[in-house]
């Protein structure tokens, strides 16, 4: 058994946090490159510019990379040999708190009903697996609303087959339009249970863009969704041409005879995610 301090954690989640915020990923930094090396849409092509300007300067000043630092999404993968000494669900939120109190990060998280704001920026949102080993991973996804109020669920019959999963993706698609901040990356969930799905759907957001799925059916699909999405016209936000989708992101997952949930979780262009191992 290994023990791991959960004041360990909540230092571990806060660096995250604001390195997330503050800096997207090479991934994002090159998909954008290449989205404005292909763009023809003056339009378009000036957005993409300013979204890489906008990555340096983030860079330099160490200030956030979008004005929405979202809400404070957590995955754990706990080793069951791992103890937590200490409470891991008060170690994490203590962790988003100082992240978003001395980054300077905006506090967007409130009450749904009374809309009173919490004031820190928490609770987070936290999912939690637990895996063989001594070891716990830590990723962390702030995630904006532009994008998040977007996203997609629906229970196909079962006879609406693989079609139906197509179209209910780029309908999902020209219904959010310019409004998830595109380029973006699309999180498909296909099947498990209502609850399932749209998770499944969320964790294909932490892939890295660019990234192959193993599945070559799969793989195939999400380039066929993604070159048919993108031949929309709709564009880096929503200015036209021919880059409204850098990546689709495919997970299924076995479902019952009488069911196909399928949920599609729009993730804009700075898929804002971290990852540390403890």
């Amino acid at each position: 058994m290994r023990t791991i301090e959960a004041t360990k954690i909540t230092k571990t989640v806060r660096d995250l946090f604001l390195s997330a915020c503050r800096m997207p990923g090479h991934d994002v930094l090159d998909a954008i490159d290449k989205a404005y090396a292909h763009e023809t849409c003056p339009p378009a092509k000036e957005a993409l510019r300013q979204l890489n300007l906008n990555a340096q300067i983030a860079q330099d000043t160490h200030m956030p990379y979008c004005q929405d630092t979202g809400m404070a999404v957590v995955f754990l993968e706990t080793g069951q040999d791992v103890h937590i000494n200490g409470d891991l669900t008060a170690a994490v939120n203590e962790g988003v708190r100082r992240a978003y109190d001395e980054g300077y990060l905006r506090k967007s998280v409130l009450d749904p009903i009374t809309r009173k704001n919490t004031g820190d920026n928490t609770p987070a949102v936290i999912h939690c697996n637990i895996i063989a080993g001594g070891q716990l991973h830590i990723t962390v996804a702030p995630k904006g609303f532009g994008s998040e109020n977007m996203s997609k669920m629906t229970m196909l019959k079962p006879s609406d087959g693989l079609d139906g999963i197509k179209h209910f993706v780029i309908d999902s698609v020209k219904a959010a339009g310019g409004s998830p901040c595109p380029p973006v990356v699309l999180g498909v969930g296909i099947g498990g249970t209502f609850e399932k799905c749209a998770l499944i759907a969320k964790k294909q957001l932490l892939r890295d863009i660019g990234s192959v799925n193993p599945d070559p059916f799969l793989a195939d699909l999400e380039s066929s969704l993604k070159d048919e999405i993108n031949a929309l016209g709709i564009g880096a936000m929503g200015f036209g041409g021919s880059n409204y989708c850098f990546a689709v992101h495919i997970a299924t997952y076995p479902t019952h005879i009488a069911g196909l949930p399928v949920a599609v979780n729009f993730q804009c262009h700075a898929s804002r995610h971290a990852s540390a191992t403890l």
